[in-house]
């Protein structure tokens, strides 16, 4: 009974060993016998959240326009200024915006019964700097100013052909303001006392002012 015990026991050992030396052949392969699995993904990588996406053009802003500047002596740059240029007016005096004693003489007429100058007050403007004179501006309505029979009268161009003053008679200028309306010649005068005619104070002297 021992020797068949002992047998049965040596079986047992022989098998296990059996079993062992077949695991250690399949563990040489370098596996362990499971199945290969599908590879494993690496993680994607997230961008940060304010991060703009490749490939995304970034609009550039245009850079303003500065002032022309133009160097000064020192070296230092100044903003260009435009050029301003002298007008007539700035050197105008109007200081007395009536002549006391000059009229623009525009036409004759006897109403009332005696020789009276349609004529209209002003002064001396300032001329255009391509001009060699001056023009008269008048203010206000034309008015009449009463002439004496006896005046003494002088006239130029147009009324005599000369640039200097020629004594005329009342007559002779009346004709050619007649003659000539609306001219607009301007008449230096003074005023008499009386005119003799008995309306009053009325023009004694009358000498007309060149113009070119």
């Amino acid at each position: 009974m021992r020797a068949v015990r002992h047998r049965r026991t040596a079986l047992v050992a022989i098998a296990l060993c059996g079993v062992l030396a077949l695991s250690g052949c399949q563990g040489d392969d370098g596996d362990d016998g499971a199945a290969p699995g599908p590879p494993t993904a690496a993680p994607a990588t997230t961008s940060s959240a304010g991060a703009k996406p490749a490939g995304t053009a970034t609009a550039t802003r245009k850079p303003k326009a500065t002032p022309t500047a133009t160097a000064t002596a020192g070296g230092a740059a100044t903003p260009a200024k435009k050029p301003k240029f002298p007008t007539p007016a700035a050197t105008c005096d109007h200081r007395m915006p009536i002549s006391p004693d000059e009229v623009q003489v525009n036409r004759y007429t006897p109403e009332g019964g005696f020789h009276s100058l349609i004529v209209k007050h002003g002064n001396w403007g300032c001329g255009a700097p391509d001009t060699d004179g001056a023009p008269f501006e008048t203010v206000g309505k034309e008015t009449f100013l009463p002439i004496a029979a006896d005046a003494e009268v002088t006239a130029v161009t147009p009324i005599v052909a000369s640039t200097e003053n020629q004594k005329i008679t009342l007559q002779q200028l009346i004709d050619w303001l007649v003659a000539h309306p609306d001219q607009g010649l301007v008449f230096r005068f003074h005023m008499g006392v009386d005119g003799g005619s008995g309306e009053g104070p009325a023009i004694d002297t009358l000498d007309q002012v060149f113009t070119p």
